[in-house]
């Protein structure tokens, strides 16, 4: 098995997918938005903002019992929806070409599929115990989310 060699990390949340993957998307973000005239200024810094959230949201969460954690989740959810938006704005404005326009939707598309599917398996393996701590989530989690 691959992940039986790899070393562990302290932050169970750095082993999952969906984090790196909303990592990278605010990190996509921020150099997007860093690109743009000054005239985008709040709608950048809003922006970018909710894109932080993300992976912030999927930290923040992964330290709280399984139905907490879905919560947090949830709120990245929101988070996704809000940069859906920025998206749209920044591209009506003419301030974001079609190219990367498709490439937020696209990333904020998989992101929601899979932030839904970590939702879904919480919901699923949380029908035992919802008081156990965080890191413990790994263990009952679907492989498929860790990286």
């Amino acid at each position: 098995m691959e992940h039986e060699n790899k070393p562990q990390t302290f932050f169970r949340f750095e082993d999952l997918r969906v984090y790196h993957k909303a990592l990278d998307y605010a990190a996509w973000v921020l150099r997007t938005t860093a690109a743009l005239p000054d005239t985008a200024g709040r709608s950048s810094a809003l922006f970018q903002q909710a894109a932080l959230s993300i992976p912030v949201q999927i930290a923040e969460g992964s330290a709280r019992n399984k139905s907490q954690f879905a919560y947090y989740l949830k709120m990245a959810k929101t988070s996704v929806r809000e940069c859906l938006v920025y998206t749209t704005t920044l591209s009506q404005l003419g301030l974001l070409d079609e190219t990367h326009e498709a490439d937020s939707r696209n990333e904020l598309m998989e992101l929601t599929k899979m932030i839904g599917a970590l939702i879904g398996s919480l919901v699923r393996a949380g029908s035992g115990n919802d008081e156990e701590d965080e890191d413990d989530f790994g263990s009952n989690a679907d492989d498929r989310f860790n990286r």
